[in-house]
C-alpha cells in the first residue's frame, strides 16, 4: 500500500531485489518454535508485532507453525515479472506463506500458485525444474549484499536506504532524499 502511494506521488520505478533470508532453511521447512528459540524471541510477542504491522497496512496475516525456504519462490517470482500479469504472483505467494502458512518451497505448490494467477503451469514447472532464473536470483542476492541489506523489507533510493516496515512518511523522505521528482 505504501509503495503504491509512493508510485502515485513520485516518479519512481519499483524494482524487487530478492534477499537470502534464512537460505539454510531445509526444503521441508523449520518449525517456528525452533526458529524463535534459537534467537531467544518470544513467539507471541513476535506474532503480535507483525500482526499489528500488517493490520496497519490492511494486509491479512495468519499464524505460521513453520518457516520455509523461499529460494524457488524467488526464482519463480523473477520469471513471473517477465510475464504479462505476472506481478500477481507476488500477492499469491504472500497469501500462501503469510496467511495460509503453506510451504512456498514446494515446487508443486508454486506451479499451482502460478496457474492461479493465469500464468502457464507447464512453463512455471519448466522454469523451476531447469532453474532458469537461478543466476538472476544469485545476482539479486549479490546486489543485496552490496547494498548491505540485513532484513526485509529494505527500501533503497538514490544510494540511501531504510530497513523494516516503515511509516509512509519515512519512505517519502527516503525517495525525496534519493532525488525522486514529485508527479505533477
Amino acid at each position: 500500500m505504501r509503495v503504491e502511494k509512493l508510485q502515485q506521488t513520485f516518479d519512481v520505478e519499483t524494482v524487487l531485489v530478492h534477499f537470502p533470508l534464512h537460505p539454510d532453511t531445509p526444503a521441508e521447512g523449520r518449525s517456528m518454535a525452533e526458529f524463535y528459540a534459537s534467537r531467544n524471541i518470544d513467539p507471541e510477542a513476535a506474532y503480535q508485532r507483525m500482526k499489528g504491522l500488517m493490520d496497519a497496512e490492511g494486509l491479512p496475516y495468519g499464524r505460521r507453525t513453520h518457516t520455509y525456504n523461499s529460494r524457488l519462490a524467488q526464482e519463480l517470482g523473477k520469471w513471473a515479472d517477465t510475464q504479462p500479469g505476472g506481478a500477481a504472483l507476488h500477492d499469491a505467494l504472500y497469501k500462501a506463506y503469510f496467511v495460509e502458512a503453506r510451504n512456498i518451497g514446494d515446487p508443486e505448490l508454486l506451479v499451482e500458485l502460478a496457474a492461479s494467477v493465469g500464468l502457464p503451469a507447464d512453463e512455471a514447472r519448466a522454469v523451476l525444474a531447469e532453474r532458469r532464473f537461478k543466476d538472476a536470483i544469485d545476482a539479486d542476492w549479490a546486489k543485496s549484499a552490496q547494498y548491505g541489506v540485513t532484513g526485509v523489507p529494505t527500501f533503497v533510493a538514490g544510494g540511501y536506504g531504510v530497513v523494516g516496515a516503515q511509516p509512509y512518511e519515512v519512505l517519502e523522505q527516503l525517495v525525496e532524499r534519493g532525488g525522486a521528482p514529485r508527479r505533477g
